[in-house]
């Protein structure tokens, strides 16, 4: 019994150590890399710009479903929306930063989070990266099911004030949409129900907090999503339910996206195995070892190199146990 015990105890280590290091090998295979990953995130924004596009709906379900979600926070005492915008309209030092930050940083945020995570946070990357574009797409349904007509686009009767086109004069967007001048008509003015503004920039907070390696980068974690959230409704852009929708729709998303890279792996699984030359690419690399397959011995580089050594051309270094092996064969 004490053999038995101490055999287990060195077993132990090693089957770790093995397991370790087939697990390092495993995610070196599923490494990512750019050049694959760029035409994935540019197919995945552009069926969201084209599906935001897609789905106008009629303007008069878009302004009923504006008007609904009003008398919805008013039953609710939720009126965030009026106090915000008056102060924006009234105050261009608040209300022009404002406009730059909802028609700007909503690009330039989540794609600099992406790329660093991409470079530094390799590992977490992928679950970051599918959970963004699960809620993404989930986002897109919720504008194809439910056309919404922003406050700003309510008549003048309901009180707001549109300051992206009050304060258009300062920025590089026309008076008619957050899009450049000229391409206002390109752009689904309905698409307010959920807000990804804010849904992208509490992914974005999140991102901050959770890897941030310095308090100010965490601040930043929580500074961000909740600034988005009073610039969103303060524009008149967004209802407070929106951005409360936006953020729904990352829990979702969050929830989903375990599932959907199980989805992605079975499909490049049986993709690999439905193609040859995939499949036989595949274990060419996790071959790293030249001489795999030969047959070698202990401390042997060249295959039967220890028969080369003791015929009648051996080299001069041959040890005298190699020939002594080598004329006890020859005499059988």
């Amino acid at each position: 019994m004490p053999q038995t015990d101490a055999r287990r105890t060195e077993a132990a280590p090693r089957a770790r150590l093995r397991r370790w290091t087939e697990l390092r090998t495993a995610a070196s295979h599923t490494r990512l890399r750019w050049w694959t990953e760029l035409p994935l995130l540019v197919m995945v924004y552009a069926s969201y710009s084209a599906g935001r596009l897609l789905a106008r709906g009629d303007t008069d379900d878009a302004v009923g479903h504006g008007l609904e979600i009003l008398r919805v926070e008013k039953a609710l005492h939720l009126n965030a929306e009026h106090p915000l915008n008056r102060l924006f309209t009234r105050e261009a030092w608040l209300g022009v930063p404002a406009d730059f930050w909802y028609a700007s940083l909503h690009y330039l945020v989540t794609p600099a989070i992406l790329i660093w995570l991409f470079r530094s946070r390799a590992v977490r990357y992928r679950a970051a990266r599918t959970w963004l574009m699960t809620s993404t797409l989930i986002g897109l349904i919720g504008f194809t099911l439910m056309p919404t007509c922003p406050p700003r686009l309510l008549s003048a009767g309901h009180g707001f004030v549109d300051t992206m086109a009050q304060y258009s004069s300062y920025g590089w967007w026309g008076g008619e949409a957050s899009a450049p001048r000229g391409l206002g008509g390109m752009t689904n003015q309905y698409a307010a129900m959920p807000s990804l503004h804010v849904g992208w920039s509490l992914w974005c907070g999140v991102m901050l907090w959770r890897y941030g390696r310095t308090p100010v980068v965490r601040l930043a974690g929580i500074a961000y999503p909740l600034l988005t959230t009073i610039v969103v409704m303060g524009t008149a852009n967004h209802y407070f339910l929106d951005a409360a929708a936006g953020a729904a729709v990352m829990g979702i998303g969050l929830l989903l996206a375990p599932y959907v890279m199980r989805l992605a792996d079975r499909v490049r699984a049986l993709f690999s195995a439905r193609i040859p030359w995939v499949a036989g690419a595949s274990r060419d690399a996790r071959s790293s070892i030249v001489s795999g397959g030969c047959q070698t011995s202990t401390g042997e580089r060249i295959p039967r190199q220890r028969e080369s050594r003791t015929g009648p051309e051996a080299e001069p270094g041959a040890s005298p146990k190699d020939a002594g092996e080598g004329a006890a064969a020859a005499a059988r």
